[in-house]
């Protein structure tokens, strides 16, 4: 096997692993916002007093999670759930109901 031939298939390799884990990761994070659904309603869509999630900016939702988890934003639950996940792991979060559709 040339130099050439096995360079090409450790690439194929990796980008199959980074594929795998890239699929598995979209997975946790859709199995921690079922968590959510609770309060924020199935995919985001709240029904009753509760704020719905789905399509809201990323960013603004990323902010109010990191402030629920340092205490800076009043809460009754939130700033207990969101201490329970890393600073990425909300990130993923608000890039993941940002995403859906009102």
């Amino acid at each position: 096997m040339s130099s050439t031939t096995r360079l090409l298939a450790v690439a194929a390799v990796l980008w199959g692993a980074q594929s795998c884990w890239a699929q598995a990761n979209a997975l946790q994070v859709r199995s921690w916002a079922a968590g959510c659904a609770n309060c924020h309603g199935t995919l985001g869509v709240a029904v009753g007093s509760s704020a719905s999630l789905a399509g809201a900016p990323k960013e603004d939702m990323a902010k109010k999670l990191l402030d629920y988890k340092a205490g800076t934003r009043p809460a009754t639950v939130m700033h207990q759930i969101a201490k329970g996940y890393s600073d990425e792991q909300l990130q993923q979060l608000a890039d993941y109901f940002s995403a859906l559709k009102k």
